[in-house]
């Protein structure tokens, strides 16, 4: 099993849902985050005007820019099609795209049923 984790931006979150759950994965963990990349989170990224000036740190920058962070379990074998999926909706080919992370899960455990492996996860 493998944990994905995306980072992405927030309206991009719907239809990365969408095409998730039409792959056959509705099952996912979502948080608001804020963060920034190496491009020093560039105001141009986001569609809002910014109310808390606290966040601007120089000119044309944000000290951070909201996101979105999925995380979803998979069996090894739909890494490549979930990372793909992922990648195809979200890639738009400017800064702030996002990143996608592929770690190792060593146990799952459902906590109702106290299935474990690949049962605890489908």
């Amino acid at each position: 099993m493998k944990e994905i984790t995306a980072i992405i931006r927030p309206n991009k979150m719907t239809a990365t849902k969408d095409v998730l759950t039409a792959l056959g994965f509705p099952a996912m963990t979502a948080h608001r985050v804020m963060g920034r990349g190496k491009q020093k989170a560039i105001i141009g990224e986001v569609s809002f005007e910014i109310q808390k000036k606290e966040l601007l740190k120089e000119e044309g920058t944000m000290r951070y820019i909201p996101k979105r962070l999925i995380s979803l379990i998979v069996e090894d074998e739909d890494v490549s099609l979930v990372v793909e999926a992922i990648m195809r909706v979200n890639q738009t080919g400017n800064i702030g795209d996002g990143k996608i992370f592929v770690s190792p899960i060593e146990e799952a455990v459902r906590v109702r049923t106290q299935e474990q492996g690949v049962k605890a996860i489908n």
